[in-house]
C-alpha cells in the first residue's frame, strides 16, 4: 500500500512538469514570430482575445455573473 501511495503522489509532479514543458515548447515555437511588429500585435491580440473568451465563457457557464 505504501508503494501505491508513493506512486500516486508522483502524478501531480508529472502533471506540472508536462504542463511547463508544453508551455516552453509553445513559446519557442511562437518566439520567432515576435520579430515582426505586425505579427507580434496579431499574436498578442489573439492570445488576449482567447483568454477573454475563455474567461467570459467559464463565467457564464458557472453562473458567476451578477445578471
Amino acid at each position: 500500500m505504501k508503494d501505491f501511495l508513493e506512486n500516486l503522489s508522483r502524478y501531480p509532479r508529472l502533471l506540472i512538469a508536462v504542463s511547463i514543458g508544453i508551455f516552453f515548447v509553445f513559446f519557442d515555437w511562437i518566439k520567432p514570430l515576435f520579430k515582426n511588429p505586425v505579427t507580434a500585435v496579431a499574436i498578442t491580440g489573439i492570445l488576449v482575445g482567447g483568454f477573454a473568451f475563455l474567461y467570459f465563457t467559464l463565467e457564464a457557464m458557472l453562473g458567476l455573473n451578477s445578471l
